[in-house]
């Protein structure tokens, strides 16, 4: 669909397309989000607007792969791409409006997240990238920023620029994917080839996150990284994971680390605690993938859940 629009002749409240702009909710590396209104139905929208720098680079990459990825991928736990718009220099995908991210959330409202919220949250999470995986396709770039949620307690997964879809046969992915306090250990270890396992570790990450209500493994750098990972779980060896010492990263000389009781939040449930451990393991190939883990115990009574914000 393609738009034109004179920006100038709004000055107060700027109109695009027929969207009125209300304010700017979000900024990120690929572009930036306003919450806007459609002037015809009255109800709000979500505007990412990626700005074309010049017409010989023509339309970034990862919005072409946002657009062609959302296009197809209609469900109940995805934010839904409703329109895509080009006015003069810019690309603006017009998406449903949630009332925040869970990033927000955590550092607004940490008292909400009681135990039966988290594990509705966390169903809802699991929902989506199993649905994801189901039409195989890797997020890539799971945290709490990229997981929009409102205040009838509804979660959707949002920001699909670094996802990607998965050809068989397998090929070699880069590693400039995952906000770093998310990025399963084969990345950081720098392996040449990465499935599904790669957004379990980030959901597992998240868990903790919610239940903690701090991020789980903070690390400034990538071998930061590793070794908050390492102290908490124990350096990785052939025995905890066969194959790990022929990964490109892989040091010999890295310290030795036993693996640390997890903090004590994370043990008051069993059940809790269990799913993490599951979603958590070392060996890519054995972590629980988010389909059968939305069958774990811990969700026998998950429902939805309204946050007391």
């Amino acid at each position: 669909m393609l738009l034109k629009c004179n920006l100038e002749d709004v000055p107060r409240m700027q109109r695009i397309g027929s969207y009125d702009r209300v304010e700017k909710i979000g900024e990120g590396t690929y572009g930036v989000v306003y919450k806007a209104k459609d002037i015809h139905s009255q109800k709000y929208v979500a505007l990412k607007r990626i700005r074309l720098d010049s017409e010989s680079e023509g339309v970034p990459s990862t919005a072409i792969r946002e657009i062609s990825l959302l296009k197809d991928l209609k469900y109940h736990t995805i934010v839904e791409l409703f329109d895509v718009a080009v006015i003069d220099t810019s690309i603006y995908m017009i998406f449903e409006y949630l009332d925040m991210d869970l990033k927000k959330m955590l550092d607004r409202h940490k008292n909400c997240f009681t135990p039966m919220l988290v594990k509705s949250y966390m169903h809802q999470m699991l929902d989506a990238i199993a649905f994801c995986h189901l039409n195989r396709i890797l997020h890539r770039d799971l945290k709490p920023q990229n997981l929009l949620v409102d205040r009838e307690g509804h979660l959707k997964l949002a920001d699909f620029g670094l996802a990607r879809a998965v050809n068989l046969p397998m090929q070699i992915y880069t590693h400039e994917v995952i906000t770093l306090w998310y990025r399963a250990p084969e990345i950081l270890l720098g392996t040449k080839f990465y499935c599904i396992g790669v957004d379990t570790w980030s959901l597992g990450c998240i868990f903790a996150e919610m239940i903690l209500k701090r991020p789980l493994f903070p690390g400034d750098s990538e071998i930061d990284q590793l070794y908050k990972i390492f102290r908490q779980m124990g350096t990785p060896n052939e025995h905890s994971w066969p194959g790990v010492s022929k990964l490109a990263d892989y040091k010999q000389s890295f310290p030795h680390w036993e693996q640390q009781p997890l903090p004590t939040e994370l043990q008051h449930d069993f059940e809790a605690n269990t799913l993490f451990c599951e979603l958590m393991v070392y060996d890519p190939a054995r972590r629980l993938s988010p389909k059968n883990a939305m069958s774990h115990p811990y969700f026998d009574n998950v429902g939805l859940v309204r946050p007391e914000m």
